[in-house]
């Protein structure tokens, strides 16, 4: 399979992400997998309690996140590929990654939405600042 005869979706937004949104997004009358992933604020970071977070991104993070998609789909076994990444205040709850894949069998589609989670979180340009229950904060992935 081609690129072009993927689906490819990705998106940096502000907007509440929708894992079911996402997964209706690779569904394919081929497929039968889909494997999905959903990255959701935790109440604690290395034994620190956290209150809230907050995401920023540089301006290029949607193209960023839209080639590591690109990237995903252009796998043979690949079907279909949704990806986004929320920026700005989070609380605990919510999603902050949500990624789709689909493919025929489910060692594919588990192996392609490890891969694209795995390189988003390596790749794009997108800081984490936690505000922790003692008062301070912490900026993660920050250059």
């Amino acid at each position: 399979m081609t690129i072009e005869e993927s689906t490819v979706f990705g998106s940096v937004t502000t907007e509440p992400l929708d894992l079911a949104a996402h997964e209706a997004a690779v569904a394919d009358r081929r497929a039968g997998a889909v494997v999905s992933f959903q990255g959701v604020v935790r109440d604690h970071d290395h034994g620190r309690a956290v209150l809230s977070l907050e995401y920023e991104g540089h301006p290029s993070a949607a193209a960023v996140l839209r080639e590591v998609a690109a990237e995903v789909a252009a796998d043979p076994d690949v079907y279909a590929v949704a990806v986004s990444h929320r920026v700005g205040p989070l609380v605990i709850g919510d999603a902050a990654l949500v990624a789709a894949v689909s493919t025929a069998h489910r060692a594919a589609a588990f192996a392609a939405c490890a891969r694209l989670v795995d390189e988003v979180k390596a790749r794009l340009p997108i800081w984490k600042r936690q505000v922790f229950a003692d008062g301070t904060e912490e900026w993660v992935n920050c250059p």
